[in-house]
C-alpha cells in the first residue's frame, strides 16, 4: 500500500468510524456490533503506526487514551463559568420569576384565585402566566462541569469550572469520552465556539467499578470498615476523580458520558435556547432530550413534579432542575450579579426519604476495638436500592435520635453510599423502653470501654477479640503497610478460623505444608449469606508464599505502621521511626521522649510506650525479628538529604513546581526538621508557592505577613547547612 492509498484509507476509516459512534453514543442506535467497530479500529491504528505522519490529534485511536500528564495547565475562561443561584421552595421560584418580569418591564397575568405560593410537592393552586417570558427546563445533571473549544469543527481544548475564571486544561483525558464529539458532523455550525455541559458516569458503571476496587482493596488486605471509608461515595465524585487522572489510558478505562446544554458563540446566530439546543444535536452533540419550554410557573412545576419521582428511572444520577430564560436578548438584558446570572436558577430536590421499621440494632467490632451500632432495617426502596442496614455512628447518635427496636423510622440516603436515619415517626412507637447501649463485647464478651472525650465505646480485649486479631493482621498486611500480596481478608480470616495464625507474626511460619489443600468456608453476601468453600491450591499457595517473603524487605516505618498500634497513622509512625532509628530503642523509649519527637502528644507517647510494655508485644517483635523483617532503618544511597536546618518550622507547599514534585518538597522539609502543615495561619512561618497557586491562599499569607518564598528560596535554605 501507498503512502497516497494509506492516506485516503484513513480518511475512510475516520470517517466510518465517527460514524458509527455517533450512532451507538449520541443516538443509541448501533448498525454494526462491537466486534466489527473494534476490527475497523485496529485496522486504522495499524495505518497509524506504520505511517505515523498520518495521525491527526483527533483520530478515533486517540480515544483509548495513553498520554501521561505530570500537570494540569490552568487557562482562563474565555466567558467565565458562573454558578447558578438554588432554592429548594416553589415560593423562591415565584420570587425568581417576579425578579425576571421587572427586570424585563413585563408584568404577570396573575388569575383572580391566585394565593399564597405553596412550599410542598402539591400541585399550586395559582397559575401565574409570565406574559412575554419563556422559560427552558433541563434536568440538572450531578456531574463535573466542563467547557469545550471547537475551531472549524474539530475538538480544541476542554477545561474544567476551577473557580470560574479559569480552569485545567483536561483536553487529552475528555478525548477519551466517546460521547463527546473530537469532529463534528456536517452542518452549519460556527468557525469558533464554546459548548457548556456536564461529564458524569452512569449509575451501572459506578455499582461495577466500585465492587471491582472493593474486591482488589480486599486482596490487599483492608477490612470492610476501611473498604467502605475508602469506596467513592457517588458516581460524581467517581467521575471528577477519574477526569483528574494523570495518565488518560486510565480515564478510557472508567467509563464517561455528558450531556452539553449551553453554547456561547461571539455572534449568536440563534434567537433562543431550546433552537441553540437542537442544533448542536443537529451538529452531534449529546444533548439531553427531556428539556422543556416551559409559559408559566404551572408548567414549571409540572416538569419539577413529574422529574421528582421519575429521576430515579434514570441512568444517571440529576439533583434538580434548572429553569433558563429562554430568549438570548432578554438573558443579555437581565445580565449578571457577580456571581450568578440573573436569566437562570436550578431547584434543588431535596434527598429522598422514606420510612421502614427499624428491626433490631446490632453491633460491629473494628480493628482497633471501636464498637459501631448498625440500625437492620426491614428491606425498603431508596433512590434506586433496596436499604437493608444504616450506620448508627456511636451511643450518642442513638441517644439523639431516642431510637428503638421497632421504631418506624426516616431514612435518607441522598446520593451517598451509606444510608442515614434522620427521624422517628414517635405517632407510630410501639416500645416504652429506651434502647439500652451494651456493656459487653459482642464477641468476646469483654466489658466494654468510653474514654472521657470520646464518643465511641472499645472493646479492650484487642489479643483475645477475633474480629480485632483478624482486623489487626488484615492492615498490617496492606498496601501502605506490608504489601502482602495475594493474600486477602477472606483468607486470613480462614487461616485464623482454622488456628494457623494468632497474630501478624504468625504469617512468617506459614509453609507450603501447613497451606496445600487448607479449606475454609467464608460468608456469602451476594448468596443470602450463605456459606462457601474455598480451598488453597498450589498457584494460590505460591503466590501467598511469595508474597510474604518480598514483604521482609518492606522498610521499617512501613511495618512500625503496620503492628496496629492505637493512633500510630501512617505520619507518625515515620516520625517515631526516624527519632529512634529502630523498634529496640523505641519500645525502651519513656513517654516524655517520645513528645519531644514533632507533632507526637502526649496520648499518641502513652498509647506506643503501654503497647510495648505488653509482654505479648516482645513476642511478636522477637518473632518478626526471626523473620527477619526490617525492624531497623536501612541506610539509602538515594534517601533524600537529611539535617536540621528546618528544624521547628512549618511550611504549607501550594501550586506547581518545575524541578520538584510536592511530595518530593514534603519529604525535604520533613528530613530537614521542618513540619508539613495544611492550611495557613498566623503561627505558619513559610508558605512554599509555585506557579497557578490558589489566590485565596496568597491573600491569606500576604495579609498575615507570612514569608512567600519560591522553590529556589527552598533550596538556598537548605544550601545554609
Amino acid at each position: 500500500m501507498t503512502e497516497q492509498e494509506a492516506k485516503e484509507r484513513v480518511q475512510k476509516l475516520t470517517q466510518e468510524l465517527n460514524e458509527h459512534n455517533y450512532k451507538y453514543y449520541i443516538l443509541s442506535h448501533p448498525t454494526i456490533s462491537d466486534y466489527e467497530f473494534d476490527q475497523l479500529l485496529k485496522e486504522l491504528e495499524a495505518l497509524e503506526k506504520e505511517y505515523p505522519q498520518l495521525v491527526d490529534v483527533n483520530s478515533p485511536s486517540q480515544r483509548v487514551g495513553g498520554g501521561i500528564t505530570k500537570k494540569f495547565n490552568t487557562v482562563p475562561h474565555r466567558y467565565p463559568m458562573l454558578s447558578l443561584g438554588n432554592t429548594y421552595n416553589r415560593e423562591e421560584l415565584e420570587e425568581f420569576d417576579a425578579r425576571v418580569r421587572k427586570g424585563l418591564g413585563i408584568a404577570a397575568n396573575i388569575s383572580a384565585t391566585a394565593g399564597q405560593a405553596q412550599l410542598s410537592f402539591e400541585a399550586p393552586q395559582v397559575d401565574i402566566q409570565s406574559e412575554g417570558v419563556e422559560y427552558v427546563c433541563e434536568l440538572k445533571f450531578d456531574g463535573l462541569s466542563i467547557s469545550l473549544t471547537y475551531e472549524n469543527g474539530e475538538l480544541q481544548r476542554a477545561v474544567t469550572r476551577g473557580d470560574g475564571t479559569q480552569g485545567d486544561d483536561v483536553t487529552t483525558n475528555v478525548k477519551t469520552i466517546r460521547s463527546i464529539p473530537l469532529k463534528l458532523q456536517e452542518g452549519n455550525w460556527p468557525s469558533i465556539f464554546e459548548i457548556r455541559g456536564e461529564i458524569f458516569m452512569h449509575r451501572k458503571t459506578f455499582d461495577r467499578l466500585n465492587e471491582e476496587y472493593a474486591a482488589e482493596l480486599r486482596e490487599k488486605g483492608l477490612d470492610e470498615e476501611e473498604i467502605l471509608e475508602k469506596l467513592y461515595k457517588n458516581p460524581r465524585n467517581f467521575a471528577s476523580g477519574t477526569l483528574k487522572q494523570q495518565n488518560s489510558a486510565d480515564v478510557a478505562k472508567r467509563p464517561l458520558d455528558a450531556f452539553l446544554y449551553f453554547l456561547y458563540i461571539d455572534d449568536n446566530p440563534f434567537e433562543n435556547h431550546m433552537e441553540s439546543l437542537q442544533a448542536a444535536s443537529h451538529w452531534g452533540f449529546k444533548v439531553s432530550d427531556h428539556a422543556k419550554v416551559c409559559k408559566s410557573l404551572d408548567e414549571i412545576y409540572k416538569f419539577i413534579d413529574y422529574w421528582d419521582k421519575e429521576r430515579h428511572n434514570l441512568s444517571y444520577e440529576i439533583d434538580g432542575v434548572v429553569i433558563k430564560v429562554n430568549d438570548y436578548h432578554q438573558q443579555e438584558e437581565l445580565g449578571f450579579t457577580a456571581k450568578i446570572p440573573r436569566w437562570a436558577i436550578s431547584y434543588k430536590f431535596k434527598a429522598e426519604s422514606v420510612s421502614t421499621i427499624l428491626e433490631k440494632i446490632t453491633y460491629q467490632v473494628g480493628r482497633t476495638g471501636s464498637i459501631t451500632p448498625v440500625a437492620n432495617l426491614k428491606p425498603v426502596q431508596l433512590a434506586g436500592t433496596t436499604v437493608k442496614r444504616a450506620s448508627l455512628h456511636n451511643a450518642n447518635e442513638i441517644e439523639r435520635l431516642d431510637l428503638r427496636e421497632g421504631d418506624t423510622v426516616y431514612v435518607e440516603k441522598g446520593g451517598e453510599i451509606i444510608p442515614k436515619i434522620t427521624g422517628v415517626d414517635t405517632s407510630k412507637r410501639k416500645n416504652e423502653h429506651a434502647h439500652l447501649y451494651i456493656t459487653h463485647c459482642p464477641e468476646c464478651g469483654t466489658e466494654l470501654i468510653r474514654k472521657d472525650g470520646e464518643a465511641n465505646h472499645y472493646c479492650p480485649n484487642d489479643n483475645g477479640c477475633p474480629p480485632q486479631i483478624v482486623g489487626k493482621i488484615i492492615h498490617f498486611i496492606g498496601r501502605k503497610a506490608m504489601d502482602i500480596d495475594n493474600l486477602g481478608g477472606e483468607t486470613v480470616e480462614g487461616l485464623y478460623k482454622k488456628g494457623l495464625i494468632e497474630n501478624a507474626s504468625d504469617l512468617f511460619s506459614l509453609t507450603y505444608d501447613k497451606l496445600i489443600g487448607l479449606e475454609f468456608e467464608m460468608s456469602n453476601e451476594a448468596d443470602d449469606g450463605k456459606l462457601k468453600k474455598r480451598s488453597l491450591q498450589e498457584k494460590s499457595v505460591q503466590n501467598i508464599l511469595v508474597g510474604i517473603e518480598q514483604s521482609k524487605q518492606i522498610p521499617f516505618e512501613r511495618l512500625l505502621f503496620g503492628l496496629g498500634i492505637r493512633m500510630v497513622g501512617e505520619t507518625v509512625a515515620k516520625k517515631l521511626a526516624k527519632a529512634f532509628g529502630d523498634i529496640y530503642k523505641l519500645s525502651e523509649a519513656t513517654v516524655e521522649e517520645m513528645m519531644l519527637v514533632d507533632e507526637i502528644g502526649d496520648k499518641i507517647a502513652e498509647s506506643v510506650y503501654n503497647y510495648f510494655r505488653d509482654s505479648r508485644t516482645k513476642f511478636i517483635i522477637d518473632k518478626l525479628s526471626e523473620a527477619k523483617v526490617q525492624l531497623s532503618m536501612v541506610d539509602d544511597e538515594n534517601q533524600l538529604p537529611q539535617s536540621n536546618i528546618l528544624e521547628g518550622k512549618s511550611f504549607v507547599i501550594s501550586g506547581v513546581f518545575a524541578k520538584h514534585s510536592r511530595d518530593e518538597l514534603k519529604g525535604l522539609i520533613e528530613n530537614n526538621g521542618g513540619r508539613n502543615v495544611g492550611s495557613i495561619s498566623k503561627s505558619l512561618n513559610y508558605l512554599l508557592a509555585g506557579d497557578k497557586m490558589g489566590p485565596e491562599k496568597l491573600k491569606k499569607a500576604s495579609d498575615l505577613n507570612i514569608p512567600i518564598i519560591s522553590e529556589e528560596d527552598f533550596e538556598k535554605m537548605l544550601l545554609r547547612n
